[in-house]
């Protein structure tokens, strides 16, 4: 999906050539590194939050982010909870639409994962904003509008999505699936963000009940830096656009791989891996 729609131009002048050349393989690799990265935290959160509802121990949402559940606010459970297992399920479907080769070789399994995958984004945005709307965020007013924002946006992203297919208006179909994409990977840029901070700044600006000035930048930060990458893709790839853009918008690629790829590393060795491999092997 990312990289099908940059071919390779081979009557142009070197830089032009260099500038298409350096987007392609910079998205493949920033493909590769989203992809399975995403995959691992969607196989994470499905372990995680269904392990705990199947062994009644639905407290451990609480460790994450406090008062996730509580026992007197089952609406807002509910809600809570269709937003955990449909948003583990779009990471890994949202990785597999990414691989071009489902998509030109199997067509009806893309869209068929498609269909799936566009539901599965719509009922995770709806259990996050039934979640806000009955309860509330631990962080207040700033947290509930940020998150508000991002599910509407999901909502957004997701119709948007499934119209242009219907549509057969590829291109903005390819465009609005990748600011999807980018959405639905906010929840898992969300910890990987707190676990650098952590590391780097000691947790400075943070606040057991995420008001602090860096919890408040976050409210934003978990999604929309993604949806500047991704439009800056979107505009980079066309053959309208400057060679300097699609240089500057591969930098940015290669940037964020690198960010991804030790997050990534030492996230599945310290949390997600032991929390997968519990999952899969029962203890």
């Amino acid at each position: 999906m990312l990289t099908d729609s940059i071919p390779p131009v081979r009557a142009a002048k070197p830089l032009v050539r260099f500038s298409f050349t350096a987007l392609r393989w910079s998205s493949r690799m920033l493909v590769a590194t989203v992809w399975a990265s995403a995959a691992l935290f969607g196989l994470y959160i499905l372990a995680f939050y269904a392990a705990a509802l199947y062994e009644g121990n639905m407290a451990r949402w609480n460790q994450v982010l406090p008062r996730l559940y509580e026992p007197a606010t089952t609406a807002a459970t509910t809600g809570i909870g269709l937003h955990f297992a449909t948003g583990g399920i779009i990471l890994v479907l949202g990785s597999i639409q990414l691989i071009d080769a489902v998509r030109v070789r199997f067509p009806a399994v893309h869209r068929w994962i498609g269909r799936l995958y566009v539901l599965s984004s719509l009922l995770a945005a709806i259990g996050g904003l039934v979640f806000i709307a009955l309860k509330g965020t631990i962080g207040g007013w700033v947290m509930d509008a940020g998150f508000s924002l991002y599910g509407l946006l999901m909502l957004v992203a997701g119709l948007q999505t499934y119209r242009y297919a219907v549509a057969r208006k590829l291109d903005e179909h390819r465009a609005w699936a990748l600011r999807l994409y980018a959405l639905a990977i906010g929840s898992w840029l969300y910890r990987m963000d707190y676990g650098f901070w952590l590391l780097l700044a000691d947790g400075l600006g943070h606040t057991s009940s995420f008001s602090g000035p860096f919890d408040r930048v976050m409210a934003f930060f978990f999604y929309l830096p993604n949806l500047v990458v991704a439009e800056a893709f979107i505009r980079a790839r066309s053959y309208q656009a400057s060679p300097f853009l699609r240089i500057v918008s591969s930098l940015i690629l290669l940037a964020a791989t690198g960010f991804l790829l030790i997050g990534t590393y030492y996230f599945t060795l310290y949390y997600w891996g032991p929390a997968i491999v519990g999952w899969v092997t029962g203890s």
